[in-house]
């Protein structure tokens, strides 16, 4: 049997009773060049046990790996260690894609990717508001720099990511640091996507369902959980070539918070940017008290 041309990732810790979203969608896909890798991130409930009911059904191509529990970004490790295919795509346990999202990555590469492309970019939707998250991409947008979506206010909503299997592996591992678990991964997305673009599907690529208890509904807590992740993606953002000195700015104030909180006292010898790091400061202890007030409340 050949191999697949792309991989539908899902990282997942405790969700079993949400995953089959994720299964049915993929069995009803109207292109089945795809397999399923499932990174169960040290489950404690039955994830093990469903997984191996659908692997034991043959509806789609499944694999099933279990680690011990470290936080959504080792999550995205072990999957850029194991993913053999050209592409890839992470799909959440809580999300699921509409039927025709693998035939429309798929005819999108084939007929306009290229090793000058990073990968694809498509629109997540809202599943219960039918709408797409922040909105369509402009008509007129055939490919953009993830970036840029955001300094240029081209699209300030969530959006999906396929990437080129072999960028990212490059970039893998995500290395963090102990007892934090909040590195967002879009640490190694942004660094991939700095020198190239993705293609623009303006189309819908994945019904997303917030969770209360997802990575996003508790962002205040993550700023004191996770300082020292926070530090090291504040430092690699300031060092990207698609940058806005608006946005440094924006990212020096974060920077010197999360040395607060880390109780970093070199925080200024460690910035790349020192100069803009110092004159940041006075925000950066207002976010940082904003931060510790936000969290007692």
């Amino acid at each position: 049997m050949a191999s697949p041309f792309l991989t539908v990732f899902t990282p997942t810790y405790n969700r079993a009773h949400l995953i089959v979203r994720v299964y049915e969608s993929l069995c009803q896909q109207t292109c089945q060049d795809f397999e399923w890798l499932v990174i169960d991130d040290g489950s404690t409930d039955n994830t093990r046990e469903v997984i191996a009911q659908y692997i034991a059904e043959h509806r789609i191509a499944i694999r099933y790996i279990w680690k011990e529990n470290g936080g959504l970004y080792t999550g995205y490790n072990t999957a850029y260690t194991n993913i053999t295919s050209p592409l890839n795509v992470c799909i959440d346990s809580d999300d699921f894609m509409p039927e025709n999202a693998v035939e429309l990555i798929l005819q999108t590469w084939n007929e306009r990717g290229g090793e000058q492309y990073a990968g694809i970019i498509g629109l997540d939707f809202y599943a219960d508001k039918k709408q797409p998250i922040g909105g369509y991409f402009p008509k007129d947008l055939n490919e953009v720099y993830l970036h840029d979506l955001y300094l240029y206010r081209i699209h300030l909503g969530d959006a999906k990511q396929v990437m080129r299997t072999d960028l990212m592996s490059h970039i893998a591992p995500q290395i963090g640091f102990p007892n934090e678990k909040d590195f967002n991964p879009i640490y190694m997305l942004l660094q991939v996507c700095d020198t190239l673009p993705l293609l623009v599907i303006n189309e819908n690529l994945c019904w997303v369902d917030y969770q209360k208890t997802g990575m996003a509904a508790d962002i205040f807590k993550q700023y004191v959980r996770s300082p020292h992740s926070l530090i090291k993606m504040r430092k690699m953002e300031m060092n990207l070539q698609r940058n806005t000195f608006c946005n440094l700015l924006r990212l020096n104030i974060h920077y010197v918070s999360s040395c607060l909180i880390a109780c970093n006292k070199h925080w200024l010898k460690d910035s790349p940017k020192p100069l803009l790091s110092l004159l940041m400061a006075p925000f950066g202890f207002i976010l940082y008290l904003f931060i510790l007030w936000k969290n007692r409340h």
